[in-house]
């Protein structure tokens, strides 16, 4: 029955005591919250409070703002339901372990929202419940009292502890009845009451030397708790003389890295009785359990010593009080200060809050991570300084309290750096400095702001004329300094600024590795030179290009053989050249005219005299083709002369071309001959035949000016149709004094006009025959060149006499 009535007082003050709970949260402004020590409602993941609720926000905005709870004293009290909004304990709270006897026992706590960043300051307060029983440190508490201690005279005694505050905490003591002594309650000052033993009946040694009492000490919990300690009391003789100390009141500093076992101070009282009554004992009077195990007295010098270490982050003094005793009982007390000096011993301390280890380049004011920094020491050894390098672009920014932030200090650029190595250096300023360092890495992501970049801003390829199809002519080359997808080139043909080339038809690039290829064989007689312009392209967004320009020069191969314009080789009557017998040796019979489809030294052309009818008669020049008599003619040579000539170019493998000269020896122009075998040994005829052979002479003059004529126009014709596909020459080197090119650019490359002129008479007139006029054509050769080049101007005139 007394268990069960004991259970129902226990659950009615539960419920009391959750209603006075709630009556507490309700009435809490928002940001401070309480909650019972020890109790059901303070269990693991019991509710607080709904703070989405008190702070004015949605569970939603809780969520989008990363709301996260922060302790000063970085221990994990609290945590936050993201779901509900509610603040939930994340351990069982013990007042007396948190706060010891401090009250109101508050422990503080924010709330860090971000996006924007924004600290909302909270308390939660722990409320003391009944859960300690006052305790007494001394099982047996011995008195020593002289008989002759009159009526009314009070004896101290030591009192119990109780952890718990306020009405929980000790409220009374009672002795077990009898009929010496009864207790009264003296307050300390402190807020603690001490037991005191009344003597209100006369001791007397011989009747009763030795009284055994029952000390008891209640709280004022509901029910009460209580404890108990048993008093000895020695009844002894008359001692008239109390101990007496010097002071009442010591205070000594120590350092708190004073050495175990160190002396700290020798408290010494004097008492005026001798012997037995003289001798003076001390002892700790009033003393908690941690001054017990921090110092040691002494019993008989009184001297005090350290027995364990010192902190002073957890205790920064001490009171002790110490009493002495005689022989005879009489007893006196003084205090002792010992106040602990700060060293510095305690290293800062980071805490993360927030942090982003990767950030887009490009962005100004990026907010990296958010911290706090805590020094349990004190004054200048607590008091911190936090920095970062000089040499990056990044700023910390104090906030709220001891909380900080690491912004970027501008926009990062990913192509310079890539990664920042960055360490926060907080350092106290004790003596030593003591510094704690905390790494943070950030890796900077790419932007597509750089466009892809060729290697060269134009290039030149060579490739020679009738080359296979898809022949690979060379290559372009872009990079892009941005990384991934940004960095990825795609090649590509831009549209040509002649509408009419046909680019796609002749060039085509790989759009992965920019290899250009030609796409058929190309004509170096039709087409010299290509210009265009190819594009690279990234792959970011949005795509970034740049352009490159590209030219193609098309080498000349040895594929035309020489062309023979005179003498004409169509399949008419062959061409005459007469020749006076009275010729000096050299005389111009006629010069071989040729030229070259190619160019360079594929058009270089040499003359060579293959066959004559009578060898060593006429000579044949190798670089103009002028043919000239080689000695003075007799009457004994042969009336009518054939001379094959051969043309021949200097490629490799070289080609040629043969022309047949028919020369005709005759004794002067005053009676012309005709080209007829028989007519050479004839006698000269009658006026008739001379009227017949200038006839057909000026017939066959007329003839071949016409084909000259008609030839020059349909390769000039020809010519005005390969210009307008464009080309662009290319330069050769040096002509061999042997051979003779037109111009630079080949033998059939330019236009040409010839005039064609007879001069009357004989002897030193000449035929002025198919002299070309030149063009003027821009000098890419040395002198030597320019004066061959005009040596060959000059070389088409053929002197007949």
């Amino acid at each position: 029955m007394e268990n069960q009535g004991a259970g129902a007082l226990r659950q009615r003050q539960v419920l009391l005591l959750f209603v006075l709970l709630g009556m507490s949260q309700a009435g809490s402004e928002p940001g401070r919250f309480s909650v019972a020590e020890e109790m059901q409602s303070g269990k693991i993941g019991s509710f607080v409070a709904n703070l989405a609720r008190d702070l004015g926000l949605g569970v939603e905005e809780l969520s989008s703002r990363e709301a996260r709870v922060v302790s000063d004293d970085n221990r994990k009290h609290l945590h936050l339901d993201m779901l509900t909004g509610n603040l939930l304990l994340n351990e069982r709270p013990d007042r007396e372990e948190l706060c010891g006897s401090t009250e109101p026992c508050v422990l503080h706590f924010q709330v860090l929202l971000q996006n924007p960043l924004q600290f909302v300051r909270a308390e939660l307060q722990i409320k003391d419940i009944n859960d300690h029983s006052p305790t007494f440190l001394d099982k047996e508490i011995l008195l020593k009292i002289a008989e002759s201690s009159t009526i009314g005279t009070t004896f101290l005694m030591e009192s119990a502890q109780d952890l718990d505050i306020g009405t929980n905490s000790l409220q009374n003591y009672t002795i077990s009845p009898n009929s010496h002594f009864h207790v009264e309650i003296q307050d300390g000052g402190d807020g603690k009451i001490y037991p005191e033993l009344v003597l209100v009946r006369a001791l007397d040694h011989e009747e009763e030397a030795e009284l055994r009492l029952t000390l008891v000490a209640l709280d004022g919990g509901s029910p009460p708790r209580s404890g108990t300690s048993l008093v000895v009391i020695e009844v002894l003789d008359i001692n008239d003389n109390a101990p007496e100390f010097p002071q009442k009141f010591y205070e000594v500093q120590v350092l708190e890295d004073t050495p175990i076992g160190s002396w700290i101070i020798t408290i010494s009282a004097k008492d005026l009785d001798a012997g037995y009554y003289g001798k003076i004992s001390y002892i700790f009077f009033h003393a908690s359990e941690d001054i017990r195990k921090t110092f040691e007295l002494n019993p008989t010098s009184g001297e005090v010593h350290l027995r364990s270490s010192l902190d002073f982050e957890i205790i920064q003094s001490y009171t002790i009080n110490i009493q002495a005793t005689d022989g005879g009982g009489l007893s006196e007390k003084c205090t002792l200060l010992i106040k602990v000096t700060d060293i510095n011993d305690n290293a800062p301390e980071v805490t993360i809050s927030s942090i982003t280890n990767r950030i887009p380049e490009n962005v100004p004011q990026t907010l990296i991570a958010v911290f706090s920094v805590r020094d349990q020491d004190a004054g200048d050894n607590g008091r911190m300084v936090c920095s970062i390098q000089d040499d990056l672009p990044f700023i910390l920014k104090p906030t709220f309290k001891n909380f900080f932030t690491l912004l970027t200090e501008k926009a990062l650029d990913r192509e310079m750096r890539a990664e920042y190595n960055i360490t926060i250096t907080v350092t106290d300023l004790g003596t030593p400095r003591l510094k704690t360092q905390h790494n943070i890495t950030v890796l900077v992501s790419d932007v597509n702001d750089n466009a892809p970049a060729f290697t060269q801003t134009s290039y030149t390829l060579f490739v020679r004329e009738n080359n296979s199809p898809a022949l690979h002519i060379g290559s372009v080359s872009a990079t892009d300094a941005d990384a991934g997808a940004n960095a990825q080139v795609t090649y590509s043909l831009l549209p040509p600024q002649d509408p009419q080339l046909p680019l796609a038809s002749l060039v085509s690039i790989n759009a992965d590795n920019g290899q250009l290829f030609a796409l058929r064989a190309l004509d170096y007689e039709a087409l010299q030179a290509l210009e265009f312009r190819v594009g690279a392209t990234d792959r970011g967004s949005p795509a970034l290009s740049s352009q490159a320009l590209v030219r193609v020069l098309v080498l000349d191969a040895n594929d035309n053989s020489p062309f023979v314009l005179y003498p004409l080789q169509n399949g008419s009557a062959p061409c005459t050249e007469l020749v006076p017998r009275a010729a000096e040796p050299g005389y111009l019979v006629s010069k071989v005219v040729a030229v070259d489809g190619d160019s360079g030294q594929n058009a270089w052309l040499s003359y060579q005299l293959l066959k004559a009818t009578e060898p060593g008669l006429f000579g044949v020049w190798a670089h103009n083709g002028e043919v000239r008599t080689a000695r003075l003619l007799s009457e004994r040579d042969a009336a009518k002369h054939r001379l094959v000539v051969q043309v021949r170019d200097n490629g490799e493998p070289p080609l040629s071309a043969s022309v047949t000269l028919h020369v005709l020896l005759v004794d002067g122009f005053s009676q012309p001959y005709l080209p007829l075998p028989e007519a050479a040994s004839e006698p000269a005829q009658a006026d008739p035949l001379t009227v017949y052979l200038v006839v057909a002479l000026a017939s066959v003059s007329s003839l071949f000016l016409f084909s000259v004529l008609a030839f020059i126009a349909v390769r000039l014709c020809r010519r005005g149709r390969a210009a307008s596909v464009g080309g662009y020459p290319v330069p050769e080197g040096h002509f061999p004094g042997h051979l003779v090119d037109v111009n630079g650019s080949g033998t059939l490359s330019q236009s040409y006009q010839y005039e064609v002129c007879l001069m009357g008479g004989t002897g030193t007139n000449e035929f002025k025959f198919l002299k070309p006029i030149m063009p003027s054509l821009p000098v890419h050769d040395t002198g030597r060149n320019v004066e061959e080049n005009e040596n060959f101007r000059n070389s088409f005139a053929f002197n007949i006499q």
